[in-house]
């Protein structure tokens, strides 16, 4: 991000209003403004958001000219563009409202080796992208993105893989140890996304093994908890105490988390307790002990709040302001992803305060099974929809009478 004055201590020194939405939506054109309007209008009604996906699927497999369309919608609206260059006005927009760019390659779900290496290729290239940008202060993968999900889902249950699959688990390793090797070169923080509960603990080892190796002068490759699941409090706790003891620096983003639903019917299907908390209150309480715990463990963490909840975002302000650290403190971010909660993002970055957005790219069919999970995503979050389509119709009321 660009260099602003930090401020130091109580956030009393710029008070902050999530509501205020001519510093939210600054960066957005009328045009822009308006594309938001109907999208959120749209994915409000859950019916349009679930048949939606299939539909669209449909139209592109029997070849209908649907792509052009949601390149200037959806994809517009929620993605940086197809390629690193494309995102380049993005990254721009977003810098001159003080807010960093997290660039998601978002392809995933993919089986052959070739595909893999050149994702692998891809992610080198954001770290590359972002070396000596401040605008583009962190970056982000998919373990997914690098090796078979089968292949991983496999390990995790603890059954033994042939002599063809041990060898392919080692490529898979070499890939991500090449990717967080050049972050740490070139010093550039990189996040590892979480995934299905049911391939998680692979990832998670990958990850402490990177970090055990990379992180013991400064964070540089991050972990993700999704505090949906019930067990992951208790993990992230055990893992600082971990890094504690061994003399790392523990990388945390933490997240409510991405695939409630599918979570939820796999275990219903397969007849194990879920692992997801039972309500969205314990999930909440969880997100909220996460932040304090991290804040109280500041020096041995670092992490990043990836959350569209103001509640978790005037917690984790509260929390700074009570333990005397600087808005700009160097182990705390904020983040939000592209297209949604502009009102927390730019209003905490007007405040002074470490934010970034997740901003995915990539080819558009590839990048479709994220902007589906939006979609449903968005739809599952109650409030969240109504909240943005009322912040944009008080934006361009503002606008028309001012």
């Amino acid at each position: 991000m660009h260099n602003k004055t930090t401020k130091v201590g109580s956030s009393k020194n710029k008070s902050i209003s999530f509501n205020n939405t001519e510093v939210a939506f600054k960066y957005k054109t009328d045009a822009d403004l308006e594309l938001a309007y109907r999208l959120f209008s749209v994915i409000n009604v859950n019916f349009l958001a679930k048949i939606g996906p299939p539909i669209t699927r449909f139209a592109m497999t029997i070849g209908l000219p649907v792509k052009s369309l949601i390149k200037a919608t959806i994809f517009r609206h929620f993605c940086g563009g197809e390629t690193i260059a494309e995102c380049e006005p993005t990254i721009e927009k977003l810098a001159t409202g003080g807010v960093g760019t997290i660039l998601d390659y978002s392809v995933e779900g993919e089986e052959e080796e070739a595909v893999f290496d050149a994702t692998c290729e891809e992610i080198i290239q954001t770290i590359l992208r972002a070396d000596g940008d401040s605008r583009v202060p962190l970056t982000v993968f998919k373990i997914t993105g690098l090796g078979r999900f089968a292949l991983l889902e496999k390990i995790d249950a603890g059954q033994a893989l042939s002599d063809q699959e041990q060898a392919e688990f080692v490529r898979v390793e070499q890939r991500v140890d090449r990717i967080c090797q050049i972050s740490h070169q070139k010093g550039v923080p990189t996040m590892i996304d979480a995934e299905e509960s049911w391939i998680q603990q692979t990832i998670d080892r990958l990850a402490m093994d990177m970090m055990r190796k990379h992180n013991r002068e400064k964070p540089l490759i991050y972990n993700t908890y999704q505090l949906y699941r019930s067990d992951k409090l208790a993990s992230l706790k055990a893992d600082i105490s971990v890094a504690q003891n061994e003399g790392f620096i523990l990388g945390a983003k933490i997240v409510r988390g991405a695939y409630l639903e599918k979570e939820r019917k796999r275990a219903q299907q397969l007849n194990y307790p879920s692992p997801i908390h039972p309500t969205k209150q314990a999930t909440d309480e969880a997100y909220d002990q996460a932040i304090d715990y991290c804040v109280a463990h500041i020096s041995v963490v670092a992490f990043l709040a990836g959350t569209h909840n103001e509640s978790s975002c005037q917690l984790l302000i509260e929390r700074m302001d009570d333990h005397q650290l600087t808005h700009q403190h160097r182990h705390i971010y904020f983040a939000q992803l592209l297209g949604m909660s502009d009102n927390l993002s730019f209003n905490l970055a007007d405040a002074g305060y470490h934010v970034a957005k997740y901003v995915p790219y990539g080819p558009i069919k590839a990048v479709l099974p994220y902007l589906f999970r939006r979609a449903q995503e968005n739809t599952s979050i109650a409030g969240q929809m109504g909240r943005e389509l009322k912040l944009i119709i008080q934006e361009k009321r503002r606008r028309r009478l001012g």
